[in-house]
């Protein structure tokens, strides 16, 4: 377990450092004042691939997507790379996925300002294996659509991408009250998408599909309402989906990654908080940006909660496809103040918004938000 340093910039150097016996640590470069919502990928030759967001705040137009590769025999990772700019909106939630056909996709959130309702999903696709990209193009042009977690290919070949619908009543600025979750299908290796809504998924975002071997998956959910982690299944290729349903593990409405490792354990990590440990509470995600602040909230139905402690930063195990779960280890301890997004006077104390991958010779690499100014990245011994 490491507690919280104040972050320095001349952190961010890259190098990966034993920190303790069957760990490393390292804070990946970046020349942005944000970072965060990091997600890792191997890509084709074998590398270890980071991309993120980062600019002044989260919601702003110079917020874009960066990424770093790991020079494994270096030990260090790269300087950060711009892939994207567009200078008119918000770029966020990045995530890499190696195509059947070879390429690699980077994908994305375009929004403008702090409406989430104007997202779209955005791709560019790299033919030599992640090194350049092409142009962008707009993948999924339904207003509202975000992403956060991985595709999932079957074994047929068909993708399943996990979505979630950010929509808001006449009137109102988005606040996630009204949040959904659904699957985008493709048979035809992404030129079209079929949609599968999740049943009883209002306030449960950040879907994160798990094949548990055959036909059954298992699905994850970060709650809007910051009680607990939801779940649903699937057993038929994630063809239709049980409603979901809470879990015994709380959330606070801030990400969270689970995989299934080599050995059929799942392990996932996610805040171990939730509302119950707040001490204050936020508007909403974008109630620092002119323009963006929402009015009163609406009176009916549940509200989005914000503003509950990000940390710790937990990893927990489950030996039963995700329905009881042991051997928690905090990997960070904190406050984890984000009452605020404020990187520029350094205010926000959050972990946040894990990414995992097995590596090779029984290892974890873990990459998350760190204080919203740094992407952290854990190299565990499991």
């Amino acid at each position: 377990m490491t507690a919280a340093v104040s972050f320095r910039r001349e952190m961010m150097d890259g190098v990966l450092r034993q920190v303790e016996p069957g760990r490393q640590d390292a804070f990946i470069p970046s020349p942005a004042l944000q970072n965060h919502a990091a997600s890792l990928a191997r890509l084709p030759g074998g590398e270890l691939a980071c991309v993120w967001f980062g600019g002044t705040m989260e919601g702003m137009p110079d917020i874009s997507v960066h990424m770093s590769v790991l020079d494994e025999a270096a030990g260090r990772w790269s300087p950060a790379e711009k892939l994207v700019d567009d200078p008119a909106r918000s770029e966020q939630n990045p995530l890499l996925h190696r195509a059947a056909d070879g390429s690699v996709w980077l994908l994305y959130t375009s929004q403008i300002s702090g409406n989430q309702e104007t997202s779209v999903v955005r791709r560019r696709i790299s033919h030599d294996g992640g090194k350049t990209f092409g142009e962008p193009h707009t993948l999924i042009d339904v207003p509202g659509t975000f992403i956060r977690q991985r595709i999932v290919t079957l074994a047929s070949g068909e993708m399943l991408l996990p979505v979630f619908q950010c929509r808001k009543l006449a009137g109102e600025s988005w606040t996630g009250n009204k949040d959904t979750s659904a699957v985008f299908r493709s048979a035809d290796g992404g030129r079209t998408w079929a949609e599968i809504p999740v049943p009883g998924s209002l306030g449960q975002v950040h879907m994160n599909i798990v094949p548990l071997g055959g036909s059954r998956m298992l699905a994850l959910f970060r709650s809007r309402w910051a009680d607990f982690i939801h779940r649903s299944r699937s057993e038929d290729d994630g063809a239709s989906w049980s409603a979901a349903a809470p879990t015994d593990l709380p959330n606070n409405n801030s990400s969270i990654q689970c995989i299934r490792l080599a050995d059929g354990r799942l392990a996932l990590v996610y805040n171990h908080s939730s509302a119950a440990n707040a001490e204050g509470r936020r508007t909403s995600l974008y109630d620092e940006i002119e323009g963006a602040s929402a009015p009163a909230a609406e009176t009916t139905g549940r509200q989005a909660f914000w503003g509950a402690p990000r940390a710790p930063m937990s990893l927990i195990f489950s030996e039963d496809g995700g329905e009881t779960w042991s051997g928690r280890r905090d990997l960070e301890t904190g406050d984890g103040y984000c009452l605020s997004n404020n990187s520029v006077d350094s205010i926000n104390r959050e972990f946040s918004y894990p990414t995992v991958l097995e590596a090779p010779g029984g290892q974890l690499d873990i990459a998350f938000t760190y204080f919203r100014q740094g992407i952290k990245h854990v190299r565990l011994s499991i």
